[in-house]
């Protein structure tokens, strides 16, 4: 969850701003309302907990002040105006209203389809969505740049399912078996060596695994590139299903992790599609409800 804090304009100094209570909790889902302001009175502890965007109205030539991503440090109601410190983060960079207001708004649950949208009135709302993870997804975030390859700040393909695995032939029926699935939950499947954009392998892999939404590991095997892969699209917060023919394929350090058992024969096969369309539909299913 995070705040949402709009003010006019002229924009947020660097440390300090205003409120005006009547404002506060607009375009926000009754639960927060509920959670944050039992009995109509704002949790000024609860609220400081949770991450901040402050960002200004758009103005009318469009050179409103960028938004900026940080803490605040202290609430404080006098009269009818809540007193604000905080602190920008400074790993963050400004996010422009095009971006927050426009590009990221669904993803963000920020109302713009509203008589009067949430870019174009002062407010303090709460959103019940991972602000991180939005702002990673659209490019924006601390993330230190591999020296190996390199990551694509191209968008996430919400349909694209990346697969992992070793490329020995008799895991063909595997992968057939995982198409068959994907195709089933509406989604469209692929291993780096269904493409070839790149001169190294590991650099089609990267920008795979950086656009996919879904990554799927086999671990059968204990095969060394599937695991290093699989420590990739961990990094890069993906929704990352194990799969695996036996549970000593599963390291130590991933043993917690739920994984999807499945046999190489005919009818393990046909369970392993099953497994994993459900799984998929599940992920599909939560993520329309964020």
């Amino acid at each position: 969850m995070f705040n949402l804090l709009v003010t006019n304009s002229t924009g947020w100094s660097s440390s300090r701003g205003t409120m005006d209570s009547g404002r506060t909790l607009e375009y926000t889902a009754e639960h927060l309302k509920t959670r944050f302001a039992p009995d109509g009175v704002l949790d000024l502890r609860a609220v400081i907990e949770l991450p901040t965007v402050f960002a200004n109205e758009n103005s009318w030539d469009g050179n409103q002040p960028s938004a900026r991503v940080g803490t605040l440090t202290r609430v404080q109601l006098i009269g009818t105006e809540y007193h604000l410190e905080y602190i920008f983060d400074p790993d963050i960079p400004p996010i422009s209203n095009t971006l927050l207001f426009s590009t990221a708004a669904d993803d963000l649950h920020i109302n713009t389809k509203a008589r009067i949208p949430e870019s174009s009135r002062n407010h303090w709302s709460i959103k019940d969505i991972d602000l991180f993870k939005i702002l990673l997804k659209h490019g924006i975030g601390q993330r230190s740049k591999p020296k190996v390859f390199d990551l694509t700040n191209e968008p996430i393909n919400d349909k694209l399912v990346a697969v992992m695995m070793p490329y020995d032939a008799a895991f063909k029926p595997v992968y057939e078996a995982l198409q068959i699935a994907i195709g089933e939950a509406d989604m469209i499947c692929q291993r780096a060596d269904d493409i070839w954009e790149n001169d190294h392998v590991i650099q089609d892999i990267a920008f795979l695994l950086c656009k996919a939404t879904v990554v799927v590991c086999d671990l059968s095997g204990r095969n060394a590139n599937v695991f290093y892969e699989m420590g990739i699209a961990h990094t890069l917060g993906r929704e990352v299903i194990l799969i695996a023919q036996s549970d000593a394929d599963i390291p130590f350090d991933v043993a917690a992790i739920r994984h999807i058992r499945y046999l190489q024969n005919g009818e393990g096969l046909a369970k392993l599609s099953t497994d994993l369309k459900r799984r998929l539909e599940t992920l599909k299913a939560r993520k329309l409800n964020e």
